[in-house]
C-alpha cells in the first residue's frame, strides 16, 4: 500500500490537477461559496492539492494531518465566530477532508460531513471532478443554512477563490 501511494504522489501532476479542476472550476466553487455563505454564518475555503511532498509520504502523512496544516497555515481558524471551514482535497489520494472550526463543529454530526466528503469521493472516482465539487458544496451550504443561519449580512473574512497547490 505505501508504495502505490509513494507512486501515486511521485507521478500526479500538477497538469492533472489542472485537467481535474480548470480555471472555469475554480470559478464556479467561489460563486458557490459566495452565495453559500450569504445564508449561513460559516466561511469555507477550499483547498486543492496535487500531491504530497515524498517526504510527508514516507513519513506517513495523512491526508487529515495535512489538512490540518493547511487549515492552520492558511489562518481558516481566524475568524470573528471560530465559523471558518476547509475542504481539502488531495488529488493524488484522491481523499477530501473537512476540517471545521470550534464554532461550527460541535454544530454539525460527524456523518453529516462523512456524507459531504463522500459526494465528492463518489465524484472524483467517475473523474466527475467539478460536478461532484459543487453537489458537496451545495449540500454542505444547506446544511450550514440549517445549523448556523445568517443572522444579516455580515463581512466576508476569508477568501472564496480556491487554492489550487
Amino acid at each position: 500500500m505505501m508504495i502505490r501511494r509513494f507512486f501515486r504522489h511521485l507521478f500526479t501532476t500538477r497538469a492533472a490537477t489542472r485537467r481535474a479542476f480548470p480555471d472555469a472550476s475554480l470559478d464556479a466553487i467561489e460563486s458557490g461559496i459566495a452565495e453559500g455563505e450569504k445564508t449561513h454564518r460559516a466561511e469555507i475555503r477550499v483547498i486543492i492539492e496535487t500531491a504530497i511532498s515524498i517526504e510527508a509520504v514516507l513519513s506517513r502523512m495523512t491526508p487529515r494531518e495535512r489538512a490540518l496544516e493547511l487549515f492552520g497555515r492558511y489562518g481558516i481558524w481566524d475568524t470573528e465566530e471560530n465559523c471558518g471551514i476547509l475542504i481539502y482535497i488531495n488529488l493524488a489520494d484522491r481523499q477530501v477532508e473537512i476540517v471545521a472550526d470550534r464554532g461550527i463543529s460541535t454544530k454539525i454530526n460527524p456523518d453529516e460531513w462523512n456524507h459531504i466528503c463522500k459526494i465528492m469521493t463518489a465524484g472524483f472516482s467517475q473523474g466527475r471532478f467539478h460536478e461532484s465539487t459543487l453537489e458537496a458544496l451545495s449540500a454542505l451550504n444547506q446544511l450550514l443554512a440549517q445549523q448556523v443561519p445568517s443572522t444579516g449580512p455580515h463581512e466576508n473574512q476569508l477568501p472564496d477563490h480556491p487554492i489550487r497547490l
